[in-house]
């Protein structure tokens, strides 16, 4: 299982308790969750006007041994306007490169933040894996 919280924060936001949207899947080889602003593929999506997250941002998939990846898909710009890093639970943040994947260790935790390059805006993803 693999469960998902995200926080969307802006500078007004600042010191304010954010609103959370969850989601989860089983950890079932070849199951998506994907976040970015398209509700219609995406199980957690962001304000349509926060054009820093790609329609379709970040995709959670559970390979065939029942272990997750994430990727920070490549959308229509060479360049993106957002940065992304990740952090497991007690170590230091890392950037995840543009087109990046990464695996999520079994019975593991952290936090995923996309940033946006031009404005004090984050959404910050948090995640559980079940071992």
């Amino acid at each position: 299982m693999l469960e998902l919280t995200m926080a969307s924060v802006s500078a007004e936001d600042v010191g304010a308790t954010a609103g959370m949207l969850m989601a989860d899947a089983p950890s079932d080889p070849g199951t998506v969750l994907r976040v970015g602003r398209d509700k219609s593929v995406c199980r957690l999506a962001t304000p349509d006007d926060w054009l820093f997250v790609s329609r379709v941002h970040l995709e959670f998939l559970c390979g065939p041994d029942g272990s997750w990846q994430v990727t920070w898909l490549r959308g229509t710009h060479a360049d993106p306007s957002s940065e992304v890093s990740l952090a497991l639970a007690g170590q230091q943040a890392q950037g995840l490169p543009y087109g990046g994947t990464v695996r999520l260790p079994h019975g593991s935790s952290g936090e995923l933040v996309i940033h946006d390059r031009t404005a004090p805006r984050s959404v910050n993803v948090g995640y559980y894996h079940e071992a």
